[in-house]
């Protein structure tokens, strides 16, 4: 008796040591119909399981959208959609914002493709930890995942063939989706990946940018996030009261589009933008090697690039991506290069290059012959 005892004792403790099925990566949650979706689309806000750039099993959130009506049998194809920054704190989480459906860029043109568009929040943006800014592996994962979660939405027949587009911070997003799609999410099918304005070598982008309160801001987001999510002291950028500056500016902003900055926040910025007139993120090995860990890798990943870049970008230097661009073409990638000379800027990147963009797309889901603008670059 004591045998069979020790061995459905052993069988017992096996089964509570295994992670639960709530927490296996892409596991929908919870779907909640979106109430407020505009004419012609369905919507849902979701809570998915994914995986931390630590490895540990993490709650995210997002949206999904799709087109009205029953879905076709054979399901429609999936554009994830990866979002610019909103910023870091929780209460600049898009899914939450009454403003989210008309600040994603081209989105009634994407369901008017037939396209279920998935867009996540990202980690600590909808959910506890802090948001890991510009961190790749976070990114890909919540990306991959929620589009994973998606398919469990059976009213909007989201199928396993998918593109990713995303803008600034969200072109990072992209381009780490892309690089980490095989290994990471191997029964999904990757058609495309395509970024605007997106930051690639992230020490050249935070220190290369035109506009210094720009460049002063994102620093702030930056420092703050890594400084809390990978462990380090701000006391490597200045005094405790630039620590605590970057703290505040980092955890008390959301970037609005249209919107001016609150009186605080600019005074905040033009004292960081003096204090760190001298600071060299380049020279200090924790924030240069995490920088480096975390900027994309300018290889051929398997599936067609677009990159489109305004020339004139105060915030991510044409300069550096297009030294990104070279890099992919001399390893042999299929690339689609959109130079925007659009008035916008960096913050209408991916709406300027909209109608290029979901065309390219469009063939990549038709499997056209990918064009290649290496030559001319």
């Amino acid at each position: 008796m004591r045998p069979i005892l020790s061995v459905l004792t052993g069988l017992f403790l096996l089964i509570l040591s295994q992670p639960s099925h709530a927490q296996q990566a892409g596991m929908l949650i919870d779907a909640s119909r979106m109430t407020n979706a505009p004419s012609g689309m369905q919507a849902w806000r979701i809570r998915y399981m994914s995986t931390s750039d630590k490895g540990r099993p993490e709650e995210m959130t997002g949206v999904v959208i799709a087109p009205s009506g029953p879905p076709p049998r054979l399901g429609r194809p999936v554009l994830a959609w990866a979002h610019g920054t909103w910023g870091i704190s929780d209460k600049c989480t898009p899914s939450t914002s009454a403003n989210f459906f008309a600040a994603t860029p081209a989105l009634p043109e994407m369901l008017a493709r037939g396209y279920v568009v998935v867009a996540p929040d990202y980690s600590g943006l909808g959910t506890k930890p802090i948001h890991p800014y510009l961190v790749g592996t976070s990114a890909a994962h919540s990306v991959l995942d929620a589009v994973r979660a998606a398919r469990d939405i059976a009213e909007a027949g989201a199928s396993k063939r998918f593109a990713v587009w995303g803008e600034s911070q969200g072109g990072h997003a992209s381009l780490w989706t892309g690089q980490l799609a095989t290994s990471y999410a191997p029964e999904l099918t990757l058609t495309g990946v395509a970024a605007a304005a997106p930051p690639t070598d992230l020490i050249e982008n935070l220190t290369g940018g035109t506009d210094p309160s720009i460049r002063a801001f994102l620093t702030a987001f930056t420092a703050h996030s890594w400084s809390q999510h990978f462990g380090i002291s701000l006391r490597s950028l200045g005094s405790k009261s630039t620590g605590d500056l970057i703290d505040r500016l980092g955890r008390n902003n959301c970037v609005t589009l249209g919107a001016k900055p609150r009186i605080g926040t600019i005074v905040g910025i033009a004292i960081l933008r003096a204090r760190l007139k001298n600071v060299d993120l380049g020279r200090i090995t924790t924030w240069k090697e995490i920088a480096r860990d975390n900027s994309p890798t300018a290889r051929d990943y398997g599936v067609p690039f677009l990159i489109a870049q305004n020339e004139a970008d105060v915030i991510v230097a044409p300069e550096v991506t297009r030294a990104f661009v070279r890099k992919l073409c001399r390893n042999e990638a299929q690339l689609r290069y959109i130079s925007i000379n659009s008035t916008g800027g960096h913050p209408t990147s991916a709406a300027d290059s909209a109608a290029e963009t979901l065309d390219w797309i469009d063939a990549r889901f038709a499997d056209a012959p990918a064009p290649n603008d290496c030559r001319s670059i």
